[in-house]
C-alpha cells in the first residue's frame, strides 16, 4: 500500500501523512520530517557497510529510520535540524515501527521550516505569560519576589519558548513554560489543603527549578546539551544564578538561602541529581510535584500511540514499565 503526502488530493483536501498514522506494511512515497537526532554504525560479515539511524520527527510523533549503505556525502550532511523529505516501507522491528529507508532528500535547514514539525505546548503563549506573571505577583517576600522577579525580567522571552528537556518529559517548544505552570497550579492545590506551606517558598521554587534549562539546552529547536550543560547542569546554573542576582540587588537573607535549597533539592535524591535533599516542607513538595507532573507528560505521551485495550512499549524512565491504555 501506498500513500502520498501533499501531492494526493480527495476533492479539494490534500491527504498528509503524518508519523503517528504510519502502519506496518505500508510504502511511503513523500514523508516530510524533521531529524531530531542521527547514529552512524557498521554492519557485520565481510562486506561491512555503513548505516545511518535516524529519528524523524513532526508534530504528532517520532519514527526510527534506517538508511543502509550511506553514501559519503549523506554521512555528511544528513544532520539534527534537517528538514527531509522520504520515501521508504514501514516494517515492524521488535514492538516498534520502523521506517527502511529508499531515499531521503534535505528540504530545508531554514528555522522558519524546522518549527512546523516541532510540537507546541496545548497552552498559547499568552495563557502561560499570564499565569506566569500571576504567579510572579503573588510573591510576599521582599527578597524572593525581588530576586525572582529580577531573574524573569531578564529571561522570560527564552523561558516561554524552551523546551524542559530533550527527551523524557515536555520536550515540545514551549514545554519548559508548560511544566513550570502545571506546577504551580498543583503547588496553588496542595497549599489549600495544606496551609502551613509557605507559598512564597512553593511558588519562587517552582519558577526557578528549571530555569537553568535556559544555559543547559541549546534551544528550542532540535535542543542539544551546551557545555554549561553538560559540565555543570541547570541545578547548579540556576543557584549560582540566584545568588549573583541576589549580591547584585545587594540582598542576601535567609529566604534567599532558602530559594537556593530549594532548587538545589528538587529532585529530591542524589542519585536523581540534587546535591542536597530536601530539607523543608516545601523542597519535599516541589520535588514530588516535579517528579508527578514528569511522569504524567511521559504516560500520556506513550499512551497515545497505542489503542484502548493496548500496552505501550516499555518506558525505560518509568522503571521500564508497559503501561496500559484502558478501553
Amino acid at each position: 500500500m501506498t500513500r502520498l503526502r501533499s501531492q494526493c488530493k480527495k476533492g479539494d483536501r490534500i491527504l498528509t501523512v503524518m508519523i503517528k498514522e504510519l502502519r506496518a506494511g505500508e510504502h511511503i512515497k513523500d514523508l516530510h520530517a524533521l531529524i531530531n537526532h542521527v547514529t552512524t554504525g557498521r554492519t557485520n560479515g565481510n562486506n561491512k557497510s555503513t548505516y545511518l539511524t535516524i529519528t524523524l520527527q513532526d508534530t504528532s510523533g517520532m519514527i526510527d529510520a534506517k538508511l543502509w549503505s550511506a553514501k559519503p556525502e549523506q554521512i555528511e550532511t544528513l544532520v539534527t535540524g534537517c528538514v527531509v523529505c522520504c520515501e521508504g516501507d514501514i516494517i515492524k522491528y521488535g514492538d516498534e515501527l520502523q521506517m527502511k529507508l529508499e531515499k531521503i532528500v534535505i528540504v530545508s535547514k531554514e528555522e522558519s521550516e524546522q518549527v512546523k514539525y516541532l510540537k507546541n505546548a496545548p497552552l498559547s503563549l499568552e495563557e502561560m505569560e499570564a499565569k506566569l506573571k500571576s504567579y510572579l505577583s503573588q510573591l510576599q517576600s521582599p527578597s524572593i519576589s525581588l530576586v525572582t522577579n529580577a531573574i524573569f525580567d531578564e529571561h522570560f522571552s527564552n523561558f516561554l519558548l524552551y523546551p524542559a528537556a530533550t527527551r523524557n518529559h515536555h520536550e515540545i517548544v514551549s514545554g519548559l513554560a508548560y511544566h513550570t505552570t502545571c506546577m504551580l497550579d498543583v503547588a496553588n492545590s496542595i497549599s489549600l489543603i495544606y496551609p502551613s506551606l509557605n507559598k512564597d517558598y512553593l511558588f519562587a521554587g517552582i519558577l526557578l527549578h528549571d530555569l537553568g534549562k535556559l544555559f543547559e539546552l541549546s534551544g528550542p529547536v532540535v535542543p542539544e546539551y551546551t557545555l554549561q550543560g553538560k559540565l555543570l547542569g541547570h541545578i547548579s546554573i540556576v543557584s549560582s544564578l540566584i545568588k549573583e542576582k541576589a549580591d547584585e540587588l545587594n540582598v542576601y537573607d535567609e529566604d534567599i538561602i532558602i530559594l537556593q535549597h530549594l532548587v538545589l533539592s528538587h529532585h529530591g535524591k542524589l542519585e536523581y541529581g540534587s546535591p542536597i535533599l530536601p530539607q523543608i516542607k516545601e523542597a519535599e513538595v516541589i520535588y514530588l510535584i516535579d517528579n508527578l507532573d514528569a511522569k504524567i507528560n511521559m504516560m500520556d505521551k506513550a499512551l497515545e500511540q497505542v489503542e484502548p485495550g493496548h500496552y505501550t512499549k516499555r518506558i525505560f524512565p518509568l522503571d521500564n514499565r508497559c503501561l496500559y491504555r484502558t478501553k
